[in-house]
């Protein structure tokens, strides 16, 4: 429950001040478990879902700034956020939420009534014990919405594997070779490895609008023996992930949108059936606690959803693991990763859209090509493809693909840019570590989802390296809007653009 407060915070009584340079004293000597139980952030503060007029916003209690047994245990509490507009001297309103051990210490608010295109800065206060300390600021701006014109720019990304890219020896290297057809690629090697993984400072660096995690943003099953199964061990892996460095810091000033797909969800290529934890229930708890979908008390949530980012572009994001049938199932008719609801959901809401561009944020490939062997997306023969094929056929037979739409996907780990027979276009963002990367199937290939080469690919990597796929909306001297898709590698060089003009 939020608790508003309407004491304010513009001047501290002389006990708050002393226990805040406690507290900053204590920090800067190192004294992380400290016996006197001063709350931490080691996981610095997370903005998420933010629109024209609001935005989600969390923080995680900790005992800890750094891992203690591979994991950043949590501390109950309350914090205070509270928002002004940037360049407005005063706060505009303040609310509370508690942090406990039901919800992992995470304590989250919902903010509603914000202004359209415009900067925000969130401070935090956290209480305990009688005592007041100094959390973690954000700055974040909120959408322009339908009827604004301002540029946006944002990146995507997937693939954030921990243990390859630190290097975890419980990885199992001849079960990646079977499954990658490829050998376990080196660990980082840089002087910053502690700091976390490079692309998140070059994306700092481009400062976004916002950030899109579309899947594979923890890896439960990595290594696989042994695989994360219980809760404790499902968190400890959002632990580990956020409480790098350069997470925090890309964080408090880059607002976010999460998706799921197998690897954060259940197992890989994992579906809903099968006697094995995480259950499918605990699987959808363990994303609604650790990302900022929502508040904690909304259990009915729907992690498909649009956003109308400005009046040129709107995006959708769809779920591809909730709902699906079972992977083994025959494909046709009945079949479906989306399920009925969503789907219809996914078709009334694009007809009902008059933005120029629209952007199909899908966690699992609809082009493509992928490998022949897997089984799990739109893409693979005994897959989807039933559901693809009358898909795209309902965006021909509506129009809908001749005007600027264009899929976006997560799941593999290359860089590509396909045009499907039918017209429709895919971007696959990659994954954002090189250590998580691999070359792609390329149309022709027997070991393909497209062995007869029907797939034409205008873009897809020679060489091996991780990276993320920057998206921006512009706007020219005559006022026609544009659409710009940008491959960078982890160290921000430009491997592939394209601008795709409106009408």
């Amino acid at each position: 429950m939020h608790q508003r407060f309407s004491t304010s915070f513009l001047s501290l009584s002389a006990s708050v001040c002393l226990s805040f340079l406690l507290f900053n004293a204590v920090c800067s000597v190192g004294y992380a478990d400290s016996k006197l139980d001063i709350p931490l952030t080691g996981q610095g503060i997370l903005v998420g879902e933010v629109t024209d007029h609001s935005a989600v916003l969390q923080v995680r209690l900790t005992t800890s700034d750094q891992l203690v047994d591979r994991d950043l245990p949590g501390t109950a509490g309350v914090v205070k956020f509270m928002f002004k507009a940037t360049h407005s001297p005063d706060f505009t309103f303040q609310v509370g939420a508690r942090a406990d051990s039901k919800q992992d210490f995470i304590a989250r608010v919902v903010i509603q009534k914000l202004q359209p295109s415009r900067e925000y800065t969130c401070t935090t206060q956290i209480l305990k014990n009688g005592q007041s300390y100094s959390g973690p600021t954000a700055t974040f701006k909120t959408l322009p919405g339908k009827s604004k014109q301002d540029a946006v720019n944002f990146v995507v990304v997937t693939g954030m594997n921990y243990a390859k890219f630190h290097g975890d020896d419980r990885i199992d290297k001849k079960q990646h070779l079977l499954e990658n057809n490829t050998k376990l690629p080196t660990p980082y090697q840089g002087k910053d490895k502690h700091l976390g993984y490079p692309a998140l400072e070059t994306i700092r660096l481009l400062k976004p609008d916002f950030f899109i995690g579309t899947g594979d943003n923890v890896y439960y099953d990595t290594p696989d023996n042994p695989r994360a199964k219980t809760i404790p061990e499902l968190r400890q892996k959002w632990h580990e992930q956020f409480v790098q460095p350069r997470f925090r810091n890309l964080f408090a000033s880059v607002p976010t949108y999460w998706m799921v797909d197998d690897h954060d969800y259940r197992i890989d290529d994992g579906d809903n059936s099968g006697d094995y934890d995480p259950t499918p229930e605990v699987a959808r708890k363990m994303m609604l606690e650790q990302l900022p979908y929502a508040g904690h008390e909304d259990k009915d949530v729907k992690t498909y959803r649009t956003h109308r980012i400005n009046k040129d572009l709107q995006i959708w994001f769809v779920e591809n693991r909730i709902y699906r049938s079972h992977n083994e199932m025959q494909d046709g008719p009945e079949k479906t990763i989306w399920g009925a609801e969503q789907k219809d959901w996914l078709k009334q809401t694009l007809l009902q859209s008059d933005a120029e561009f629209k952007l199909l944020i899908s966690p699992t490939p609809m082009v493509g090509p992928d490998d022949l062997r897997k089984f799990d997306n739109h893409t693979n023969i005994n897959g989807f493809r039933h559901e693809r094929d009358e898909f795209f056929a309902w965006l021909k037979e509506t129009g809908i693909d001749q005007n600027n739409f264009y899929i976006v996907c997560g799941d593999r780990h290359w860089q590509y840019h396909a045009l499907h027979p039918t017209g429709i276009e895919e971007f696959s963002c990659g994954a954002l570590i090189d250590a998580n990367s691999r070359l792609g199937r390329s149309p022709g290939d027997p070991q393909s989802t497209d062995p007869k080469g029907l797939i034409k690919q205008l873009y897809t990597q020679k060489e091996r390296s991780g990276g993320f796929l920057e998206i921006r909306t512009i706007r020219g001297l005559e006022s026609k809007p544009s659409l710009e898709f940008v491959f960078h590698d982890e160290k921000g060089k430009v491997l592939y653009a394209i601008n795709k003009p409106g009408k």
